[in-house]
């Protein structure tokens, strides 16, 4: 071998080594969220991976893994895993952590927001960082703010323009809040994981469900086993990507801004995708087949004074002056 191919050899050799060394080095966290790999969910989480690994010279990484696997299926359990440190970060809504964290329901009262700017107001003012707080008491940090979005009511019964039209409906619901909700507006409610849900749609267990369009109804399918939707904007869901207490407070103050950066970029990316996936998805779901109906102001007031009890009930679980709060800043919003 000459001497200057025992040279590029050795250079290729010192090359492949400290790519490897850097590779050894790499710390990779593991990052869980609710939904399929296919959502604005999922899609925010990766560009927080390739923000973070980018910022960090591939020395901080992200795996991400969807459909609340770490968690066995159990979309409720995974902040309370992240809180006690067996997960590192977590991406889901609000309305998933309050049986961690009840108050995280103030965001998902129904019938409280009427806009995206009234919701931007308490995300990006008071009473997100209030929240931002109450998180932290329970050891997960809020790094930054997302959006599953205003939750819209599906089913195969038949459209739903009334209140009575939910009586007797079988319908799928995420959490406690909501369960009140439905029992307000006569439905019978059965809380289910998400990943147990399509095929309950699919085979005629529960009639329905309600959930965001562009964050879920569109990428999760819904409308290949559901035949009616209504835009009811009845509640309003927000998520957030947070960390483990225990692991943010490990790393150095260089640190923690980098991952406060890839995460407060990562999830204004994924809300605009959200937005924008919405705004065009009522035009899609009717091409695919769904009925389609779009209440009136009148109409919406007939859902919004049948769900008043469990807006009472739930503004007294959270705390009258933290609602108080959100309130405010929707008032100033206007």
């Amino acid at each position: 071998m000459n001497i200057r191919k025992l040279g590029a050899v050795a250079l290729g050799a010192m090359l492949a080594g400290a790519a490897a060394l850097g590779a050894a080095h790499a710390e990779t966290f593991r990052l869980s969220h609710n939904t399929g790999d296919t959502t604005t969910w999922h899609k925010g989480a990766e560009k927080f991976n390739e923000l973070l690994s980018a910022a960090t010279d591939g020395e901080l990484e992200v795996r991400v893994f969807p459909n609340a696997q770490l968690s066995g299926g159990d979309q409720m359990k995974q902040a309370e895993m992240v809180g006690r440190g067996a997960l590192d970060f977590v991406v889901t809504s609000a309305i998933n952590v309050t049986p961690l964290v009840p108050e995280m329901a103030a965001f998902s009262l129904p019938y409280l927001y009427a806009s995206y700017e009234e919701v931007d107001a308490t995300t990006d003012g008071a009473p997100g960082d209030r929240m931002e707080e109450i998180m932290a008491e329970n050891d997960i940090i809020v790094l930054a703010w997302g959006e599953n979005g205003f939750r819209e009511v599906t089913n195969n019964v038949h459209p739903i323009k009334t209140p009575a039209d939910m009586r007797g409906l079988k319908m799928r619901v995420a959490g406690p809040m909501y369960i009140d909700v439905m029992n307000a507006l006569g439905a019978n409610p059965q809380q289910m994981q998400w990943t147990e849900t399509f095929t309950a749609l699919q085979q005629g267990v529960v009639d329905g469900q309600e959930n965001p369009i562009g964050a879920v109804i569109i990428p999760q399918r819904v409308h290949e086993v559901q035949k009616y939707l209504t835009t009811w904007h009845y509640s309003y869901d927000p998520v957030f990507l947070g960390v483990s207490r225990k692991l943010w407070e490990s790393w150095d103050e260089e640190t923690q801004a980098g991952v406060q950066e890839a995460a407060t970029e990562a999830m204004a990316y994924q809300k605009k995708i959200t937005r924008e996936d919405t705004a065009k998805g009522i035009e899609f779901l009717r091409e695919q087949g769904m009925e389609v109906y779009e209440p009136t102001a009148e109409e919406l007031q007939a859902f919004r004074e049948a769900t008043k009890p469990a807006f009472d009930t739930w503004a007294a679980k959270v705390g009258e002056d933290l609602v108080a709060s959100f309130q405010n800043a929707i008032n100033a919003s206007n």
